[in-house]
């Protein structure tokens, strides 16, 4: 919902310069940072070779996104979103560069590394959703889709590329060379933050009177979630589909070699197949842009991905080749669904509430992470890996069919359209409504 000064500015500089001068700054910056998870990951591998130490770290690496990101939403929303991003990056960099000294001196701990993980996580909360936020305020609506696109192929690049570049560069280089990489990449995240304007959303005067501080400004954001019931629909079956489908995807080594009677080879081509699936569907994603109904786009990839993860369940008894296939159509599909889902909530969602309802997203779905994988580690004991992936499928088709029901959700974004007029009325009396009341 962007305002007329912001549209001015669209319409009289163009649009993708800046935000792709920023965007590949970002990109470079993600790499450095996976290139420094690879590279510690695998130096406590050796020097510990303790599963609890790896353990340890992915909980340091995980739950400050978590804890903070309700926090660091509500401060994204109040501050501006340039600067927190300056400030992000600019922690990430100096504190890898603390781990640099920690490698150079010689005398690198392993809490030391809980430390600096815990550090650039917390800083990673604050920047998800600023960036993601801002990114509504830059690019046009109709584009939102293909730029979502655009995140998830990367993501799917750097998923692939970032264990193959660090492992070649850690064969030749010391492990604080490799880590010195992300800094450099974060001086690229820097540059353009330094030189390119980014619009900041109009608050709205009645909102900003009523948040006397950070904890009100909070609560107005889950009042604003809770209140309107197609954006609550939509977060609660993200953290549901996340409670489910991710311990079935991350118990995937343990399918192969337990039903498939696999190896590393296997696991490989596994794992290698979800991932060529999301490079796939975030070419298709970025290059079509979907329908131009967001929610449409995501309730068919639903269905989709239902059809893969119903493949890879059924596969053990008939052949290895068909999980592939499977898995393969899931990867594309994740990509197809979570793409328009959240450039929905970057259209729908006000500007000025996009990092709180961001944020609670990213936090309640990850939440499900290790809640899932605490439920589902006993529950593959008994019965097997299989049945978990007909069981997400099974969830994943209830929830195509709920999206395509519910009416609050399937025309979430015709109710945006018309909160848009009464939204602007609404300034003037001192109320702000919400679109699907």
């Amino acid at each position: 919902m962007k305002t007329t000064s912001e549209l001015k500015y669209l319409l009289n500089t163009g649009w993708k310069l800046p935000f792709f001068t920023i965007w590949t700054g970002q990109a470079f910056s993600l790499l450095g940072s996976a290139l420094v998870g690879f590279a510690l990951i695998w130096w406590m591998t050796e020097t510990t070779g303790s599963a609890t130490v790896l353990a340890t770290a992915a909980m340091f690496e995980f739950l400050p996104k978590v804890l903070a990101g309700p926090l660091a939403g509500t401060l994204v929303d109040r501050w501006n979103r340039r600067h927190v991003m300056l400030v992000a990056d600019t922690v990430t960099a100096l504190a890898t560069a603390l781990l640099i000294y920690f490698v150079w001196a010689g005398n690198l701990q392993i809490w030391q590394i809980y430390l600096v993980m815990a550090v650039r996580s917390t800083a990673g909360a604050f920047h998800t959703p600023a960036m993601m936020s801002s990114t509504s305020l830059m690019v046009p609506e109709e584009q939102l889709t293909r730029v979502q696109g655009l995140n998830q192929l990367l993501l799917g690049v750097i998923n692939v590329a970032a264990p193959v570049l660090g492992a070649l560069l850690l064969a030749f280089l010391p492990l604080h060379s490799v880590l010195a990489v992300d800094i450099g990449t974060a001086a690229l995240a820097i540059l353009p933050l330094l030189l390119i304007f980014i619009p900041q959303p109009e608050v709205n005067p009645a909102s900003k009177e009523e948040a006397a501080g950070v904890w009100e400004d909070m609560r107005l954001g889950f009042s604003y979630v809770w209140r309107w019931k197609g954006l609550r629909n939509i977060i609660f079956l993200a953290v549901l589909i996340n409670l489910i489908s991710v311990p079935a995807i991350t118990l995937m080594p343990l399918l192969v070699k337990n039903e498939f009677g696999g190896a590393a080879m296997e696991v490989a081509t596994m794992q290698s197949s979800w991932a060529v699936g999301f490079l796939v569907g975030g070419i298709l994603l970025s290059t079509w842009g979907g329908f131009r109904r967001k929610i449409l786009t995501a309730n068919l990839a639903m269905f989709g991905t239902a059809i893969g993860l119903l493949m890879v369940g059924f596969a053990h008894n008939i052949a290895f080749e068909m999980a592939i296939a499977g898995i393969f159509i899931a990867g594309a599909m994740n990509v197809l669904m979570n793409g328009p889902a959240f450039a929905l909530l970057q259209t729908v969602v006000a500007d000025d509430m996009q990092g709180r309802v961001i944020s609670l997203v990213l936090s309640l779905a990850g939440a499900m992470t290790p809640i899932g994988l605490l439920i589902a580690g006993p529950v593959a004991e008994r019965t097997g890996v299989s049945p978990m992936f007909l069981f997400a499928s099974l969830i994943f088709i209830a929830s195509g069919v709920f999206t395509y029901l519910n009416h609050n959700v399937r025309n979430i974004e015709d109710a945006y359209e018309t909160s848009r007029t009464e939204t602007r009325n609404a300034t003037m009396v001192g109320s702000t409504p919400l679109a699907g009341d």
